[in-house]
C-alpha cells in the first residue's frame, strides 16, 4: 500500500498541463507529449514484463521509481519542450517496468508465505491507497503553488518520488512462485527452443538448462515466449487476461466525469465534489475486494451488471440537469452518486478478476502474462477515447457515457464464462 500510495502522491499531477502552457507550449505540443508518454508505455508493456520474469522484480521496481524521480527532476530544472518530452519518455518506461511487476512480486511473496488467499484484499487496499494518494496530491497542489509556485510543486514532487524509491528498496525479494521447471502440460509449446541447443518439446528441465547456458538474453526470450504463449494458449489464463483487460480498460470513462459535470451545468467549484463522489465509489469497491473474492462468477457478473445499470442511469440523470438548471445540484448529485456506485462495482470486479488471473497462471512468466493483460487494457482505453471523440460529435456527454454503460452490461454477460475459477488452496489458506 505504501509503495502504490507514494507513487501517486505527486502534486505535479494536478498542474503539469498548466506548467507546460506556462512555458509556452500550445495545445498541439502538449498533446504530442501525452502521446509520447502513452506510446512509450504501450510499446514496452509486454517486453518489460518478460524482463521482470528474468531478473529481480524488486530491483526493477527500484529502477522504475528512479526513472520517475529523474523525470520530475528534469521537469523542474529544465522546463522546456525537450525537457518535458524526455521526462515523459522516462515516465513511460517507468510505468511499463512497474506494470505487472508489482502484482507478480506481491503474489509470489504471498505464495512464499503460504498466504495467496489474501492477495485480492492486499491489492484492493493498494489500489485504494493509490486513488486516495491522487486525491491528496491534487488537493495539496493548491497550497503548494500558492506558497512557492511551480518550483515548490515540482520539488515537492521530486522529494516524494525519492521517498517512493526508498519504499521500493524496502520491498521483499520473494522467490518466484514458479520456475521454468514448473511449466505444465497446458503450455508445452510456450517456451521456444534456444537456437543451437535443441531440446525435446515439453521437457521443461532441459529447456531451463539450455536457457541458462545461453545467458540472460536467452532467458529473457524464454520468459517472453512463455508468458505470451500461456496468455494465448491456456484457456483459463486467456479468459482471465481478456476479462481483466476489459474491466480495467472500460474505466477509462473516468477521464470524462468532469466534462459530464460541466456539461450538465454544475459550477466549476462543484465539479471536484461531484468527481469526488466517484472516487469514494472506486475506493469502496477496491477496499471490499478482499470480501468479494470468494463470490461465484455469477455473483460477480451480477455486480458488474448492476454497476452498468447504475452507470447508465446516473449518466442520464446527470444529463437531465442540462435542461433543468433549477435542479442542477439535485440531479447531478443523484446522478454522480449512482455513477460512483457503478464505478466501484466494476473496479471491485476488476481486482477480483486480476487476483483470479494470478491464481490461474502456472508458468514462470507471471509478470509477462499480467503485462499482456495490461497491454490489452491500454488498447481498450484507446478504443474508449476514440469512441467518445466520435460519439460526442452527435451525442451529448451524458448519452455517450450511457452507451459505455451498455458496454459494461456486455462485459457482465461474459464474466461467468471468462472469470477464472477460485483455487481450493486459496480458500483453505484463508480459513487457516
Amino acid at each position: 500500500m505504501l509503495f502504490r500510495g507514494s507513487r501517486d502522491l505527486i502534486p505535479l499531477y494536478a498542474l503539469y498541463a498548466l506548467l507546460f502552457a506556462e512555458h509556452g507550449l500550445n495545445t498541439a505540443q502538449i498533446s504530442s507529449l501525452l502521446a509520447l508518454w502513452s506510446v512509450t508505455a504501450f510499446v514496452l508493456e509486454v517486453p518489460s514484463g518478460a524482463w521482470a520474469d528474468t531478473v529481480s522484480r524488486r530491483n526493477l521496481l527500484v529502477l522504475s521509481g528512479a526513472l520517475v524521480l529523474a523525470a520530475f527532476t528534469l521537469w523542474t530544472v529544465a522546463p522546456s519542450y525537450l525537457g518535458f518530452a524526455t521526462g515523459f519518455v522516462l515516465w513511460g518506461v517507468s510505468s511499463a517496468l512497474e506494470s505487472g511487476t508489482f502484482e507478480a512480486l506481491v503474489y509470489d511473496d504471498l505464495v512464499a508465505r503460504g498466504e495467496p488467499a489474501v492477495y485480492p484484499r492486499i491489492m484492493g487496499y493498494a489500489r485504494a491507497a493509490a486513488e486516495g494518494a491522487v486525491v491528496v496530491a491534487i488537493l495539496a497542489a493548491t497550497p503548494l503553488y500558492a506558497w512557492g509556485g511551480y518550483a515548490l510543486v515540482g520539488w515537492s514532487s521530486v522529494a516524494i518520488a525519492a521517498v517512493h524509491v526508498l519504499v521500493a528498496l524496502s520491498l521483499p525479494s520473494a522467490p518466484k512462485a514458479a520456475s521454468v521447471d514448473d511449466l505444465t502440460d497446458d503450455v508445452p509449446d510456450a517456451v521456444a527452443t534456444v537456437p543451437g541447443h535443441p531440446v525435446v518439446p515439453g521437457d521443461a528441465r532441459a529447456q531451463a538448462a539450455a536457457a541458462d547456458r545461453s545467458g540472460v538474453l536467452a532467458r529473457y526470450l524464454t520468459m517472453l515466449r512463455t508468458g505470451v504463449g500461456e496468455a494465448i494458449r491456456v484457456r483459463r489464463v486467456r479468459n482471465g487476461v481478456l476479462l481483466g483487460a476489459l474491466l480495467f480498460g472500460i474505466t477509462a470513462y473516468d477521464e470524462y466525469f468532469a466534462l459530464l459535470a460541466q456539461s450538465a451545468g454544475a459550477p466549476t467549484v462543484v465539479v471536484p465534489l461531484l468527481v469526488g463522489l466517484t472516487v469514494v465509489g472506486s475506493l469502496t469497491g477496491s477496499l471490499l475486494a478482499g470480501r468479494t473474492a470468494r463470490l461465484s462468477a455469477r455473483v460477480i457478473a451480477a455486480g458488474v451488471a448492476v454497476g452498468g445499470v447504475l452507470f447508465i442511469g446516473g449518466a442520464l440523470i446527470a444529463g437531465l440537469a442540462t435542461d433543468r438548471p433549477d435542479a442542477v445540484y439535485l440531479l447531478t448529485g443523484v446522478g454522480f452518486t449512482a455513477i460512483g456506485i457503478g464505478y466501484g462495482l466494476v473496479l471491485n470486479a476488476e481486482v477480483v478478476a486480476e487476483s483470479r488471473l494470478q491464481d490461474a497462471i502456472e508458468g514462470p512468466a507471471r509478470a509477462t502474462v499480467t503485462s499482456v493483460s495490461g497491454l490489452l487494457s491500454e488498447v481498450v482505453s484507446l478504443v474508449i477515447f476514440g469512441f467518445v471523440a466520435l460519439a460526442t460529435v452527435w451525442l451529448s456527454m451524458a448519452a455517450t457515457l450511457a452507451l459505455l454503460g451498455v458496454v459494461m452490461l456486455a462485459i457482465a454477460a461474459l464474466t461467468p464464462a471468462w472469470l477464472p475459477p477460485r483455487l481450493v488452496r486459496a480458500e483453505v489458506a484463508e480459513q487457516a
